[in-house]
């Protein structure tokens, strides 16, 4: 799958166009306040200007591509900082110690998470 990145997109969108691929995961555009600082998550309605994306194009999204590789191409491609997380019921956690799983593994081990977590607290 090709993600395309669009510069009039707006982050809710590219993240749409990315959960249409991996629905138990989620990603997230980052942006350092300055050099050195602290990284915010942006989020909403803004376009993909607002996290640095100075021109068009794609990132090739693979099963077999590890959450590491993933956040490696977005930022030599586009210079974007993206931290990916996975589902597990109804919270998203960081997939940091999990960086060296793909994107497969990581989008399959959330749907079971969510599945076997979601009908206990449906049941509660």
């Amino acid at each position: 799958m090709k993600l395309h990145l669009l510069q009039h997109k707006s982050l809710e969108e590219t993240q749409d166009d990315f959960n249409r691929a991996y629905p138990f995961l989620r990603i997230e555009f980052m942006k350092r306040s300055e050099p050195g600082g602290a990284r915010r998550i942006l989020k909403g309605s803004m376009p993909m200007t607002a996290v640095g994306l100075k021109s068009d194009g794609e990132v090739e999204l693979h099963d077999a591509m590890t959450v590491g590789e993933l956040e490696n191409a977005f930022f030599t491609q586009f210079g974007l900082s993206v931290q990916l997380s996975r589902r597990s019921g109804n919270l998203w956690l960081e997939t940091i110690m999990t960086n060296s799983w793909t994107l497969k593994q990581q989008n399959e081990h959330g749907r079971e998470l969510t599945e076997h977590i979601s009908p206990k607290i449906r049941g509660s």
